[in-house]
């Protein structure tokens, strides 16, 4: 991104950090594995000379885990996956040879919240609404922001609020609100780069088939991000700034877990 711009978007230097923790119990898709943890070692357990003693943890997760951002290749149509075609050749158990997490660039861009929940007056939004093109609109003209170019744009439905309730937060049967086809498509037309929500899955659930997966993912190249928190960005009214991020080189990963940074 061009430096110029980078310093245009900061105006306070206000930081807004965007993860959620990791811990214990934390919600997790039912397709994707749980986060555990263990302190291993303790302070005590071995000394050092002068009384100096250290811990250390050992963590497990699932690469589509609390807040994290999606490689091209965790999903493909018919088999093909983008910038790759074929993606038969190019996987086994040991991971995705092409379009793995470890060969998606560190992010640096100018970032847009829409804050679809403060569109509709609400602090949550209901978990059967769809974020289409009306909502998409309504919430950048209200907020006197366009998506240009480039952008990560990133929606609020407050349904962040849900995440230490973990069945609530998945909604597995019930469904999270979201991102619907012609929403997606809008975003594309806009050319948004990254597209990331506070839910499980961005889109509405549940899906039968993750079209909006595979229309930003498969069709576009464009990396999607979920499990974000939102809250302070949209208390803040602060709708543009710079948002960086930078996924973990886990080689022939699906996702990386993150933690999103916006500076305003």
């Amino acid at each position: 991104m061009d430096p110029a711009k980078i310093r245009g978007l900061v105006k306070t230097g206000q930081v807004f950090d965007l993860g959620m923790d990791y811990y214990v119990g934390m919600p997790h898709h039912p397709v994707h594995p749980p986060f555990a943890f263990s302190l291993i070692k303790m302070h005590g357990d071995m000394i050092y000379e002068k009384g100096v003693s250290s811990s250390n943890c050992l963590f497990t997760t699932g690469g589509h885990t609390g807040t994290h951002m999606d490689a091209l290749g965790h999903f493909s149509h018919q088999g093909r996956v983008h910038g790759v075609g074929d993606i038969e050749p190019w996987q086994d158990h040991h991971g995705l040879r092409k379009a793995g997490i470890d060969q998606a660039a560190p992010v640096v861009t100018r970032g847009v919240l829409l804050d679809i929940a403060g569109l509709e007056g609400v602090e949550c939004l209901g978990h059967d609404y769809r974020i289409g093109v009306q909502a998409l609109q309504g919430a950048a003209q209200r907020q006197g922001v366009a998506v240009e170019a480039g952008d990560a744009v990133l929606l609020r439905t407050g349904w962040i609020k849900y995440f230490d309730q973990p069945r609530l937060y998945i909604a597995h049967e019930e469904g999270c609100p979201g991102l619907v086809e012609e929403g997606a498509r809008w975003l594309v037309a806009r050319g948004a780069a990254h597209v990331g929500s506070d839910t499980v899955a961005l889109e509405k659930t549940p899906t039968a088939n993750y079209p909006v997966h595979i229309i930003l993912l498969v069709e576009n190249g464009i990396h999607i991000l979920e499990a974000l928190n939102l809250e302070e960005l949209a208390a803040a009214r602060t709708y543009e700034f710079l948002f960086m991020v930078s996924p973990l080189k886990i080689r022939g990963g699906t996702a990386s877990p993150v933690r999103p940074l916006a500076v305003a």
